[in-house]
C-alpha cells in the first residue's frame, strides 16, 4: 500500500514535465530549443531564457509592457511539483541583457521559491515534510528602481536555484533555471540612488522567517555546470541533462551574501582590520627602541671611565683614545642626556638662544534545463 502510494507520487512528479520551473508573469521571452524553459543542466546557460536578439520584444507586432518607477511589479511562477530553493530577481537595460556581470551588479531581490505555494496534499510525507507534488502558482513582487530614465527598455531576470528532489531522489538538487521579461519604464518618482538588494524570507516550510528550504547550494553560479552540456542518448531521458547538481540533505538558510552570519565579505573584512592593528602595534614597539636610542648607552661612554682603555694606549690606539677624548663631547653628550630628557627641542633653544628672543617677537554617481522532455525532477 505504502509502496503503491510512493509510485503514484513519483509518477506525478515525473509526469509534471521536463519544464521544472520557469517565469510565467510577466511573460518571459521563452525559447524554441528547450521548449520554453532554460535549464543550466540542459545546456541553456542564461543569463536569460533566450538572447536579446531573439526576444519577442524586438517585434513591432509584439505588445509592449510598460511600468513606472517605484511600482510594485507582480512576479509569478508555477511550483511544478518541485520543493524548495531561492528566486533571485535583477533588472538591467535591455541592451545589457546578454551580460551576466550586468545582472549580478543590479540585483533587486531574493525570495523563497515556495513563497506562498506548496504541495497539494500537506499530509503527504513520502518525500519529506511538505515536499509532495503540487503545481500551484507562487508569487512575489519586485520594486522598479527609481534611478531608471523615462522610456528606457529594461529586462527583468528571474533565477530559480537550490530546488530539490530530482526524479524522486530526496538527497539531490536541481541546477539553475533562468527566465527574462522585457518592458519599458515610463513615469514615476525619480532618484539617483541605486537600490540595494533585499531578501524576503519565509516559505511553506518556514513561514514568517528569514530563511528558505533548499538543497545543494544557496549561491547563484554553483549549479550552472560551467560550460558543460549534456550528450543526449536516444531512449535515455536522463541523458538530456547534467542534473542532479549536488547530493546532500534538505537545508534551510538565507541566500549567500544576504545572511550576515555567513557573508564572506563581512568575515574577510574583519581579519583585514585585525591584521592592520598588529602592524600598527609593531610599529609602535620599534618606537620604544628609539628610547634606547637615547643611548644612555652612549652615556655608558662614561664607561670610558674604563680608562682601562689606557691599556689600549699600549697600542697606539691611545691616539684613537684622544679621538674619544672628544668625549669632552661627552660633556656635550652628558648635556645631551639632559637635553634628551627635554627632547632635543632644548638643544634647539640653545642653538637659537639669541635668535629665539627676536623670533619670540615674532572636494559622484544604472544558469537552466531544457524543458527536458523529461519527467519533472523529484
Amino acid at each position: 500500500m505504502h509502496l503503491s502510494s510512493a509510485l503514484v507520487a513519483a509518477s506525478a512528479l515525473i509526469a509534471s514535465c521536463a519544464g521544472h520551473s520557469m517565469l510565467s508573469k510577466p511573460a518571459s521571452r521563452g525559447n524554441v530549443e528547450w521548449w520554453g524553459t532554460c535549464a543550466a543542466g540542459a545546456g541553456c546557460k542564461g543569463p536569460c531564457d533566450s538572447p536579446k536578439a531573439s526576444s519577442p520584444f524586438n517585434s513591432i507586432y509584439n505588445p509592449k509592457t510598460y511600468v513606472q518607477r517605484g511600482q510594485e511589479l507582480d512576479v509569478e511562477w508555477n511550483r511544478l511539483n518541485h520543493p524548495g530553493g531561492f528566486v533571485r530577481m535583477a533588472m538591467v537595460p535591455f541592451d545589457q541583457s546578454d551580460d551576466w556581470a550586468s545582472f549580478n551588479d543590479n540585483i533587486l531581490k531574493y525570495t523563497c521559491y515556495e513563497t506562498n505555494c506548496g504541495p497539494t496534499n500537506s499530509s503527504d510525507t513520502i518525500f519529506g515534510h511538505l515536499n509532495g507534488s503540487g503545481s500551484s502558482p507562487c508569487t512575489s513582487t519586485v520594486t522598479i528602481p527609481k534611478n531608471i530614465p523615462d522610456n528606457t527598455a529594461v529586462t527583468l531576470q528571474w533565477i530559480w536555484y537550490g530546488g530539490g528532489i530530482y526524479y524522486g531522489q530526496m538527497d539531490t538538487s536541481f541546477g539553475e533555471y533562468y527566465g527574462c521579461s522585457d518592458m519599458i519604464v515610463v513615469g514615476g518618482p525619480t532618484s539617483d540612488e541605486k537600490p540595494a538588494p533585499v531578501f524576503q524570507g519565509g516559505d511553506i516550510t518556514y513561514p514568517n522567517s528569514g530563511v528558505c528550504k533548499y538543497w545543494g547550494s544557496n549561491k547563484v553560479g554553483d549549479c550552472n555546470f560551467g560550460d558543460r552540456k549534456p550528450s543526449p542518448v536516444d531512449g535515455d531521458l536522463l541523458s538530456q541533462s547534467l542534473e542532479p547538481c549536488m547530493r546532500g540533505p534538505e537545508q534551510k538558510g538565507a541566500p549567500f551574501g544576504m545572511d550576515s552570519g555567513s557573508s564572506s565579505p563581512d568575515t574577510s573584512s574583519e581579519p583585514a582590520s585585525d591584521s592592520a592593528a598588529p602592524d600598527s602595534s609593531v610599529a609602535e614597539s620599534p618606537a620604544a627602541p628609539v628610547a634606547p636610542v637615547t643611548p644612555e648607552a652612549p652615556v655608558t661612554p662614561a664607561a670610558p671611565v674604563t680608562p682601562v682603555t689606557p691599556a689600549a694606549p699600549v697600542a697606539p690606539v691611545t691616539p684613537e683614545a684622544p679621538v674619544t677624548p672628544e668625549v669632552p663631547v661627552t660633556s656635550d653628550y652628558s648635556v645631551v642626556p639632559e637635553v634628551t630628557s627635554v627632547p632635543e627641542a632644548t638643544s634647539a633653544p640653545e642653538a637659537t638662544n639669541a635668535p629665539v628672543t627676536p623670533a619670540t617677537s615674532d572636494y559622484v554617481a544604472a544558469s537552466e534545463s531544457k524543458c527536458l522532455a523529461r519527467p519533472s525532477p523529484i
